[in-house]
């Protein structure tokens, strides 16, 4: 009998990280992030529209070129999501991980640093070379993992 093989608890949030982003709704980049504390979920994420307005699906990207990039302002990006549901429910996110499927970007690396995170799990980088110093300035243990296996 073959023994089935339980997944760790990074690749089991990774898995649920990956879920959230089939929610995301800027074709640029689908993100999902899921916001943990003692093997325990404190919130998802994806990048998204704000609240009851209009989603990148459906009405475009709102462009915008930023330190030499372009980037979209229309979504909330999923890791700053995650902390804010967190904020709206009462839930502190202090001494939690937060794993996504992609590297945080500056913005999103300040939101964990002041929000109390306290290590970052990730599959794929960003290119924003600035994010990995605000994270690294903030005591965040930075890991990237490999693709969860389905």
């Amino acid at each position: 009998m073959a023994r089935y093989e339980r997944p760790d608890w990074d690749q089991y949030f990774l898995k649920m990280a990956r879920l959230a982003a089939t929610r995301a709704t800027c074709p640029r980049r689908r993100v999902g992030a899921v916001l943990v504390r003692d093997h325990r979920v404190l919130a998802t994420g994806y990048n998204g529209a704000i609240r009851g307005a209009p989603h990148c699906d459906d009405v475009g990207c709102l462009l915008v070129i930023r330190d030499g990039r372009e980037t979209c302002e229309r979504t909330v990006h999923a890791e700053l999501n995650a902390i804010i549901q967190c904020a709206l429910n009462g839930v502190s996110s202090r001494h939690s991980t937060m794993y996504c499927t992609d590297f945080p970007c500056v913005s999103c690396a300040k939101a964990m640093v002041q929000a109390g995170v306290e290590r970052v799990v990730y599959l794929a980088d960003y290119p924003d070379p600035n994010s990995i110093e605000i994270l690294r300035a903030g005591g965040i243990q930075l890991e990237k993992a490999e693709e969860p296996k389905f």
